[in-house]
């Protein structure tokens, strides 16, 4: 393919925690155009067997390959990625594919108290690819995982008081937070829903404790990726409006308008 290839790229998750993602792809790539795809209508991932979700992921990737000739994947779903992306990338030999995972790496350069809170689904936390992660940086830091059952759905739904609640309990969960030695002075955001609430966790972690995300790694990722293949988007094509110029088209397996509402409220810029 010829540099300055105008097919979109793919963002898929099991609902709408991917747009945290996209946000930072579009931000990163502005020229670019997007396919968001959102599985509510099978979600939630994170408390689902791993072959169930491996299914849906395959499913997903394939209709975006096929049906909407995406250059691109980016699986914006730590779930997903930690119960399939191994297989994807042994499937699709060549093809660019970026997967997420709880930000181990950042939150140890940046923690100076080496202790780390990590928030992500059981789906995630109880992966063998995120065990072999926690033990890559088990000797640099100590690492409070907890297992966020119902939290994810609970953005979706868009519960405020369930929000709270669970919030506030898995912090609790986590430990003791502030920047004494002995406390968790970084939490790892290890779910793409979670950065929607990171108002209210911090309410319960103070304001002093570092939170970190994976939305500009990923982004920069894919920007690599797609740079090395030579399939960039004319960078002086962005203004923001239709095909190959920064546009944004939203499919899934639920409610069209919740996904709709959900992109006008936590994608910047979006009209839904």
């Amino acid at each position: 393919m010829s540099p300055g290839d105008r097919r979109p790229i793919g963002v898929f998750d099991s609902g709408i925690g991917g747009l945290s993602v996209l946000a930072a792809l579009r931000a990163e790539l502005p020229a670019e155009d997007f396919v968001y795809f959102a599985d509510t209508g099978h979600a939630p991932y994170g408390e689902r067997g791993a072959d169930y979700v491996v299914e849906r992921t395959r499913a997903v990737a394939a209709g975006l390959i096929e049906g909407e000739r995406i250059k691109a994947l980016v699986v914006a779903c730590n779930t997903a990625t930690a119960a399939a992306i191994h297989l994807l990338r042994a499937e699709l030999p060549g093809f660019p594919l970026v997967g997420v995972e709880p930000a181990l790496k950042p939150a140890v350069a940046a923690s100076r108290t080496g202790r780390i809170a990590v928030l992500a689904t059981r789906g995630t936390v109880t992966s063998r690819k995120f065990e072999l992660l926690r033990e890559g940086f088990a000797a640099q830091a100590e690492f409070s995982i907890v297992a966020c059952d119902g939290l994810a759905q609970a953005i979706e739904d868009g519960e405020p008081g369930r929000i709270a609640e669970l919030c506030a309990r898995y912090v609790a969960q986590a430990g003791r937070f502030g920047t004494r030695p002995g406390e968790i002075d970084t939490l790892v955001l290890g779910c793409t829903h979670y950065p929607f609430v990171a108002a209210e966790l911090r309410r319960h972690t103070g304001d002093d404790v570092r939170f970190i995300e994976t939305g500009v790694p990923v982004a920069l990722q894919t920007r690599r990726l797609l740079a090395a293949a030579g399939t960039l988007a004319p960078a002086g094509d962005a203004d923001g409006a239709a095909t190959g110029r920064g546009g944004v088209r939203l499919m899934g397996t639920g409610d069209p308008a919740a996904l709709r509402a959900a992109a006008i409220r936590w994608l910047p810029g979006s009209r839904g």
